[in-house]
């Protein structure tokens, strides 16, 4: 609910503060006053459109306070929550601040973004206007206040076709796309089958680049190669004469048996000899490795263009199929090119699949639809029942609300069928869809009567968490007896969750639990700027403003008897 709004600088108010209670609150006062500002302010705190042409005159920024008080867990918190708001002792604050051509909002103590103010507004508030009135005639508003009243277990099954509705156009577009592309498909299958014929033609390796370009190096410089092997074999070994003083193994053989004369008398000695026994033995097997490869290192020009012509042909490859134009690139090439031609020409792949995939979400997306379609039969019969019940009591007798489901000749985003409201206003009456047959006092009460209809079957279908109901002029266009029972339904509504009107008429406002009046103060101590205020009136001050709503007289006798009287009518089932 909704505790307290904090109002500044805003048109002709210049600081205001409403409290709000459960229950029954109506918002009165003469026109002019002000009780525009009421709405519109609340309006900017559920996330409406800023205009900086409500900025008081002589104010350079105006700003409405909100305080909410959800219940435990619902929806508007975790919205909240995803946007770092706290809470202020279970309640949620909401500031909404305007200044010349900018507006700012924040919600518990941060700011965020217009729409958020939307998101949770929507969960928090129903207004119902003027406008809304004008949306109960089109067929969409109809539809979704059918599938409203049908309850929470329908919106599962709605938001469930919803889902395979989208899945079934997705995968219908799929088909199509499949279908336009065949030219392009073709031409794609081709281009991959030329590519891998070429690469299964090179066979090439992992690592394969690697080795041919060693192996072209090794080739390209053999002579380089014999004569450095040649000149460490002379160095090791000595060449023809392995015991030339100057070679390396001939100079370790003399170190160890240097040694080895002294070995037994010192450990250190018999270490160092070990040492040089394997150093001696690795230099021999070196000389046999490196005159080995002598012998076997020959020049091989034919080899040697074989390489090159390899590792060209590899280089064209990948570069001609790949950006980065290397081996690891181009065998990444083929896997994929394999597993798509693969994908293009299985036997059960390709369109086979998709036309396999949209029988499959159709047949979902048909058997949603049937489930939506028997939820509304269900609720179309009770919310016309219902709401018969309370054109009778809104001085609408033998008034009869019937729900017309027309079946469409295909599925659309909401359904297998559109949703018509039809009216007969009185018995004997044709019933006229509500788009083109409806009054306005009559579309007010059928809208009222939705309202409290559907307020009923939610609090009996649900743990009552309801939003706080908003009616701007919901009565216009009644008077009378009418007047008195659209109060009377109203505080129906009031005993299910919180409810707010803005009203002119005496016989609603009567009816309220909490009447606010906003009241125009002199201009001329205001610097010729009129302000308001709004206050709650008691006792015999709520007698004189139903007397002023009834006469345009508060002090008149005849008005004063008239509002006691309608102060002292009980309201029924309250």
């Amino acid at each position: 609910m909704i505790e307290e709004i904090q109002i500044r600088d805003l048109g002709v108010i210049e600081s205001a503060r409403i409290e709000l209670h459960p229950g029954l609150t109506v918002i009165t006062g003469e026109t002019g006053a002000g009780k525009t500002m009421v709405l519109t302010g609340l309006g900017l705190l559920l996330g409406g459109k800023a205009d900086a042409g409500a900025i008081r005159p002589g104010a350079e920024t105006a700003s409405v306070e909100g305080r909410f008080a959800p219940p435990a867990h619902h929806p508007a918190l975790g919205l909240a929550a995803d946007a770092g708001a706290m809470l202020d002792d279970d309640a949620l604050l909401v500031v909404r601040t305007l200044a010349s051509g900018r507006s700012r909002a924040h919600l518990g103590g941060r700011s965020v973004p217009q729409g958020l103010l939307g998101e949770i507004g929507a969960e928090l508030v129903t207004v119902h206007g003027q406008s809304e009135q004008i949306r109960l005639r089109s067929p969409a508003h109809q539809r979704q206040a059918l599938d409203a009243f049908a309850g929470p277990e329908h919106g599962h099954q709605l938001a469930r076709y919803t889902q395979a509705h989208e899945r079934r156009q997705d995968a219908q577009r799929s088909l199509d796309r499949w279908d336009s592309d065949t030219q392009a498909r073709e031409a794609e299958l081709e281009r991959l089958e030329t590519a891998l014929e070429r690469f299964d033609a090179l066979e090439p390796r992992a690592g394969e680049d690697a080795e041919l370009r060693a192996e072209a190096e090794r080739l390209g410089n053999v002579e380089d190669l014999r004569t450095a092997a040649e000149r460490a074999h002379l160095a090791l070994g000595g060449g023809e004469d392995p015991d030339a003083p100057d070679a390396a193994l001939a100079l370790v053989d003399q170190a160890r048996r240097e040694l080895a004369g002294a070995a037994d008398h010192d450990e250190t000695l018999a270490e160092w000899n070990g040492r040089l026994d394997t150093v001696s033995y690795q230099l021999s097997d070196l000389l046999t490795e490196i005159s080995s490869y002598t012998t076997g290192l020959e020049a091989d020009p034919e080899r040697l263009d074989q390489v090159h012509t390899r590792r060209a042909a590899l280089t064209e490859l990948a570069r001609t199929y790949t950006d980065a134009g290397d081996l690891p690139a181009l065998l990444e090439f083929a896997e994929h090119a394999r597993e798509r031609v693969t994908a293009l020409t299985a036997p059960g792949a390709g369109r086979d699949a998709l036309v396999a995939e949209l029988d499959e979400v159709a047949a979902e997306e048909g058997e949603a639809a049937a489930a939506v379609t028997d939820g509304r039969r269900r609720a179309a019969r009770e919310m016309a029942e219902a709401v018969d019940v309370e054109l009778a009591g809104l001085a609408m007798p033998g008034a009869h609300l019937s729900v017309g489901l027309h079946e469409r000749t295909e599925l659309g985003p909401w359904g297998a069928e559109d949703v018509e409201l039809l009216l007969a206003p009185h018995p004997g009456a044709p019933p006229r869809p509500l788009a083109k047959g409806a009054s306005g006092g009559e579309l007010s009460r059928v809208m009222l009567a939705l309202e409290v209809a559907m307020a009923r079957q939610l609090a009996s279908t649900t743990d009552g968490r309801l939003p706080t109901f908003v009616f701007d002029e919901v009565d216009a266009g009644v008077g009378g007896q009418a007047a008195v029972e659209v109060g009377r339904r109203l505080a129906e509504l009031a005993r299910h969750t919180q409810v707010i009107v803005v009203t002119h008429l005496a016989q609603v406002a009567a009816f309220a639990d909490r009447h606010l009046v906003v009241m125009k103060t002199s201009a001329a101590h205001q610097g010729g700027v009129t302000n308001s205020d709004i206050r709650k009136v008691e006792g015999p001050d709520r007698e004189s403003e139903l007397a002023r709503m009834l006469s345009g007289d508060p002090t008149s006798h005849t008005a004063l008897r008239h509002a006691a009287e309608l102060l002292e009518r009980p309201v029924v089932g309250r």
